[in-house]
């Protein structure tokens, strides 16, 4: 990185008075955080930085610089200050969003916080033109534009450059959290690169003249021009639609023709959706009243028959949903909904390929959906899966992870030389996808094991369809209290050999079986036992 030959030239003294220019000019704040500064006290922790970096043909002279904690000027992670000023404002929402119980920010936050999604809209339609009035923009002359008519979809649609006090985030169709992919798009749009898509909105009239537009697509985009101080985007309206038929759309486009890289949990989120949507649909096909229940999953599946695998992706979506939002779910707060993140350890992919891979029946179940808790199979996993994931929360991640640490190149960074408390350490190796699914394995054996020996058999792929008795469950909380206390996960030795890279789950099913890694590393003393991991462990060094 270039070196600032203006600030290498002056002397303490002139430093010191640049700085306190600085500090005046931006009204005593940082400008990445936005947070206070105090010139005295926080004197040695400080940076004078430039604003465009001189990799990017930025100034060597006053007017470029700006003063920040040193702290956010080392994490912020762009080359640029305003884009990292932006990032820093989005992560401060993200918390306020997490410390509300919230997965985290979207479009809705984003407008909120900018002064959008203020007012709704009113639309005339005159013949293939629409009309628009915009007084909340102080401008009350109408504004018209072409309406366009899709034959195949029989759609109509209109495009518009509209203030942000009139858009609003349709969270039914588009649940989607912005996450760290935000970073690329904010850098692209600062760059003075255009928006090559639009983003969809749909407007329907709710009996005055007027109403919302709501946004359903483009989001990400939408949010990044925003956070950079954009005050009109411009939008594709849909006229009136049916708006099942533009979340079917959506859906479709996020699976099965991949158009949109949607996360797991926004596709199980709509797969929930739509299951309602299925049983509603069936209650009213069988003339049954909305609160009558008395069907199974297999005749959703067969009065559906033509769309039988979708039906059935949509009821274990919607099982995936209800047990991640469950207020009991400790897990839940450790888990990035959104992409890979590094804050939280989890990354929902690896619950999904883990908790849900293993213990998640994936058949259609004859039961009714409306019986009691102690008698429906899925209530029943669903509550039971909750109690698992909460207790390996429990023994690994709560109290334990610290987020101002985060897992950013966290093996490199103890190979360097940093220090990083055990508990941190052994929760970030514990949360890692290979790790995860092994552990799980094991677990699935104590249940089985248990129930061989109670002479009790249970259906494959059922083990959670039972009431587990509370001795199960002390069984499990021991094998998870013994596993954490493994030296291996606190081992600095193992960072560059065993957890520097990320590895396939036959070399952790290895380690477990036998002790010695493919790479003839020892990881453990020795393989495993797991009839004496479900005895009582020692007192818990976590």
């Amino acid at each position: 990185m270039p070196k600032s030959k203006y600030l290498a030239s002056l002397t303490d003294e002139k430093r010191s008075d640049l700085r306190r220019r600085l500090w005046e000019r931006q009204g005593q704040v940082c400008f990445i955080c936005g947070r206070a500064i105090d010139l005295d006290l926080q004197q040695d922790s400080l940076d004078i930085d430039h604003i465009n970096p001189l990799a990017a043909n930025g100034l060597d002279a006053e007017n470029n610089f700006a003063l920040t904690h040193a702290m956010c000027n080392r994490r912020k992670g762009a080359s640029n200050l305003e884009v990292a000023q932006r990032l820093s404002k989005f992560e401060q929402m993200q918390v306020e969003a997490r410390d509300s119980g919230e997965r985290g920010v979207n479009l809705a936050h984003v407008l909120g916080q900018y002064g959008g999604s203020k007012t709704v809209l009113r639309v005339s339609r005159k013949g293939d033109s629409v009309k628009l009035d915009l007084p909340e923009t102080g401008d009350n002359a109408s504004r018209e534009f072409p309406l366009h008519h899709d034959r195949l979809s029989n759609t109509n649609s209109f495009f518009a450059v509209l203030p942000i006090e009139y858009l609003h985030h349709d969270d039914k169709i588009n649940p989607r959290t912005i996450g760290s992919s935000i970073r690329g798009l904010i850098e692209e749009f600062q760059r003075g690169h255009p928006q090559l898509h639009v983003a969809l909105a749909w407007w329907r009239d709710d009996g005055s003249g007027s109403g919302k537009i709501k946004v359903f697509d483009g989001q990400h985009k939408a949010a990044a021009q925003i956070l950079l101080g954009t005050r009109e985007l411009p939008v594709r309206v849909f006229l009136d639609p049916e708006i099942e038929v533009l979340r079917a759309t959506n859906t479709n486009a996020g699976s099965k023709l991949k158009q949109v890289a949607f996360d797991r949990a926004v596709m199980h989120y709509l797969g929930s959706s739509l299951y309602a949507d299925r049983v509603s649909e069936y209650q009213k096909m069988r003339g049954l009243d909305e609160s009558n229940f008395s069907f199974s999953e297999a005749e959703l599946l067969a009065l559906f028959s033509g769309a039988r695998q979708e039906t059935l992706k949509n009821i274990l979506d919607a099982q995936k949903s209800a047990v991640m939002e469950d207020d009991d779910n400790r897990l839940a707060e450790f888990v990035v909904w959104s992409g890979r993140g590094t804050v939280q350890p989890l990354s929902y992919a690896a619950v999904d390929r883990s908790f849900f891979k293993k213990f998640l029946y994936k058949g259609a179940l004859e039961s009714h959906i409306d019986e009691e808790l102690e008698q429906n199979p899925r209530q029943l996993e669903r509550r039971q899966l909750v109690r698992l994931m909460s207790l390996y929360a429990e023994k690994v991640f709560v109290g334990k992870w610290d987020e101002t640490v985060g897992g950013h190149q966290l093996e490199r960074r103890i190979q360097t030389g940093e220090t990083i408390a055990h508990s941190h350490l052994r929760a970030w190796r514990l949360a890692r996808e290979e790790v995860l699914a092994n552990v799980l394995e094991l677990g699935e054996m104590v249940i089985r094991n248990f129930y061989a020996v109670n002479l009790q058999s249970v259906d494959d792929g059922q083990l959670l369809h039972i009431q587990a008795p509370e001795e199960l469950w002390v069984s499990i909380e021991h094998f998870l209290g013994h596993l954490v206390n493994l030296p291996c996960w606190v081992d600095y030795e193992l960072s560059e050999t065993v957890f520097g890279a990320k590895q396939n789950l036959d070399f952790w099913k290895r380690v477990f079986k036998t002790g010695i890694a493919p790479n003839n590393v020892r990881v453990l003393a020795e393989g495993l036992d797991i009839m004496q991991m479900i005895q009582t462990p020692p007192n818990s060094t976590v």
